[in-house]
């Protein structure tokens, strides 16, 4: 298969389609945010890079914490809707009907609509050029109950969770596989019932 070679960009997808809160309970901004991935997992950090412009940019830089809130496949309007306004002319919030719930262990408040929402604490704000990338601890998760199964496992499959692509938003699409299934073991009770239907 030929390629093209072209010279570095941002072409990787997908990304989070993810709204961001910050400010405080009585003023609460959002914005949509696709920089934005996990960085370690003990302790658990994340980072989002927000363009030194953006309303938002000064009050995570001046509080040093904001939640990153999921986003649905039936978000998607209201998530390219804080994408595109600013915090400074329209109170986002209001304008699109969503509602907040205070945060567990941060001043920021959670967004209620979403299925998962990361309460973050800012360690370290890095200039990099166009963005400042806020690296975070994730101090606390709030998950919807209607996700968690009677095991207390979380089923985000259920949520129809959207991602963006190159100036798309998309739909997550069907479950492929889970991690590790590619070199799991079959369970022994399943290869017998297997062997049994084989001498049907």
């Amino acid at each position: 298969m030929a390629k093209q070679f072209w010279k570095g960009s941002v072409l990787l997808a997908p990304v989070p389609a993810a709204l961001v809160t910050c400010g405080t309970a009585g003023k609460t901004n959002v914005l949509t945010i696709g920089w934005t991935g996990i960085v370690c997992t003990r302790p658990p950090m994340t980072y989002i890079s927000v363009r030194p412009e953006r309303y938002s940019h000064d009050i995570i830089k001046e509080s040093g914490e904001f939640v990153i809130n999921l986003t649905t496949s039936a978000m998607v309007k209201t998530t390219d809707f804080c994408g595109v306004k600013s915090g400074k002319d329209t109170d986002k919030i209001k304008a699109c009907g969503l509602h907040t719930v205070p945060a567990q262990k941060i001043s920021v408040p959670v967004i209620e609509e979403c299925p998962v929402s990361l309460e973050c604490r800012v360690t370290e704000a890095k200039p990099l050029g166009s963005h400042t990338m806020f690296l975070a601890e994730i101090v606390g998760i709030d998950v919807d109950e209607k996700f968690i199964d009677s095991k207390g496992k979380l089923n985000l499959q259920q949520a129809g969770l959207a991602a963006y692509a190159h100036g798309e938003y998309f739909a997550l699409g069907r479950k492929l596989g889970d991690f590790g299934f590619s070199v799991r073991k079959k369970k022994k009770h399943k290869k017998r019932q297997d062997d049994m239907s084989s001498m049907k």
